[in-house]
């Protein structure tokens, strides 16, 4: 017999919409088993029963009104804890502010609220989103379902957890070097990094650096593309704007338009020097590629060299530039684990003339790689080098700089994306003989978000993966 979290986040607004099941029952099974199972998992920092429930009742209040309902309504999802929500604490990861409550919303979690969705908490996430893993001190590890052994990715570790476990449909998550991308691959989900622009970071935000963007983590294609036209839009006053798409477009509709024969460029280019992928990951990179030949595609590689030197340097003067402004009391500074401190000292380290300069030369290379690449109407890359991690495997050779040395080595590929603003996503293509997902990422024309959900749900239609779940999928109180 099917359960509530059986259904997709569509499903479950139609339901809504038909009375055949209520918000507060969604609420309350998503509570159950969050409560239940996530004690293994570490998918929360925070769960909010008592705000879930009131919302849930306030959306049935709405529906007995009538009228024009927003088009999630009733749907449980989960904010990540990098963002700001009001009267709910927030804590970035971090001891250090543990007892932080908010006292306004990020603009994304006032757009979620407003397609109707209900968030059962805030998941869990490393100490200010550095890490492309996700363990903190607070709640420790997040762990993959599907062998809970491993770690579940980062920095929206949380996140991907509670959708792939079934405790929500889909879930919010940020993405400013791979942190949506990557525990998509993980944990068996389509996950989206969108353009620069396309979803607002206000009222704070990484509009310096331009390097992050919230976007959404789902079991299918569709249910990320509503989930994306719910927190797609800009706030005024963003420096960054992407075109909107055309008056009465949807992401949602564009799931279900096919894609057109594309030429697709097998990118394999690291700036990592001497990065190889393991044999699983090669495999399903290799797989993904014969998949869209299979649909017609044209699949050609992607002349190496168009990387500067530079650009990796670059990047983590950029990276550790964003760790110098954190919001952390002067007297808890202390509390910062060995990453982060490691990290801010690096940013406080470096001069004005040293900062400008790395911006600078992420621009200058992200205009000559789209250029590059122009040719191209979708990038076929890696999101990872290597099959999921073991618990405490980064710092296996220490702390602070050997961690960030075997981060790069295993997310080589996805920061690139974020460097030059290009919309991204990880698609589930793939499981090892031993059960583990391998995501395969596709990239897509700057602003052209378009392209790539067509066709990740014509990937999706050839090979469904939904019906995949790891075995907690199935469990219950």
């Amino acid at each position: 017999m099917s359960q509530l979290h059986d259904l997709t986040a569509l499903e479950q607004a139609a339901a809504v919409r038909a009375k055949e099941v209520s918000p507060t029952e969604l609420v309350e099974h998503a509570l159950a088993r969050i409560d239940a199972l996530d004690v293994g998992l570490g998918a929360f920092l925070t769960v909010t029963p008592d705000r879930a429930r009131a919302q849930a009742a306030e959306a049935e209040a709405r529906l007995r009104e009538g009228g024009e309902l927003p088009p999630l309504l009733g749907v449980p999802t989960a904010v990540k804890d990098l963002n700001n929500t009001a009267g709910v604490r927030t804590t970035f990861g971090s001891t250090a502010l543990a007892d932080f409550v908010p006292q306004v919303d990020d603009a994304v979690v006032t757009r979620l609220a407003a397609a109707g969705t209900i968030s059962v908490g805030k998941t869990n996430t490393p100490e200010f989103g550095f890490p492309c893993y996700t363990d903190n001190e607070l709640v420790g590890p997040a762990r993959c379902p599907w062998d809970p052994s491993r770690l579940a990715g980062g920095s929206s570790g949380g996140a991907a957890v509670a959708v792939a476990a079934g405790f929500v449909p889909f879930a919010q998550g940020s993405d400013g070097g791979g942190s949506v991308r990557i525990p998509a691959s993980i944990n068996g989900l389509f996950g989206i990094k969108p353009s620069r622009g396309r979803i607002s970071n206000a009222p704070y935000g990484s509009e310096v650096t331009g390097l992050g963007t919230s976007g959404p983590l789902a079991r299918t294609v569709r249910d990320a593309a509503a989930l994306l036209d719910a927190m797609a839009g800009p706030e005024i006053g963003d420096p960054f704007w992407a075109p909107p798409l055309p008056p009465g477009e949807t992401f949602l509709a564009l799931a279900d338009r096919e894609p057109g024969r594309l030429r697709i460029g097998r990118y394999t280019e690291s700036a990592m020097p001497g990065t190889e992928l393991e044999p699983e990951v090669a495999a399903a990179f290799e797989d993904a590629g014969r998949l869209l030949e299979s649909l017609g595609h044209v699949v050609e590689d992607v002349p190496h060299g168009l990387l500067d030197p530079a650009v990796l340097p670059s990047f983590e003067r950029v990276w550790a530039l964003s760790a110098t402004t954190l919001p952390v009391p002067p007297d808890r500074v202390d509390r910062l684990q060995p990453l982060t401190r490691w990290m801010r000292d690096r940013g406080l380290a470096l001069s004005a003339r040293d900062a400008m300069e790395a911006m600078f030369a992420l621009r200058v290379f992200s205009r000559q790689f789209v250029r590059a690449t122009a040719g191209f109407d979708v990038l076929l890359a890696p999101v990872l080098t290597m099959t999921p991690r073991p618990i405490s495997w980064f710092t296996e050779d220490g702390e602070g700089a050997p961690d960030f040395e075997r981060q790069k080595r295993y997310a080589a590929f996805t920061a690139l994306f974020n460097v030059t603003g290009q919309p991204a996503v990880s698609v589930p293509l793939h499981w090892t003989d031993g059960g583990l997902p391998v995501g395969t990422m596709l990239v897509g024309r700057p602003a052209d978000e378009a392209t790539l959900v067509s066709l990740s749900a014509q990937l999706e239609a050839a090979r469904p993966w939904a019906g995949r779940h790891p075995a907690v999928w199935t469990e219950s109180r």
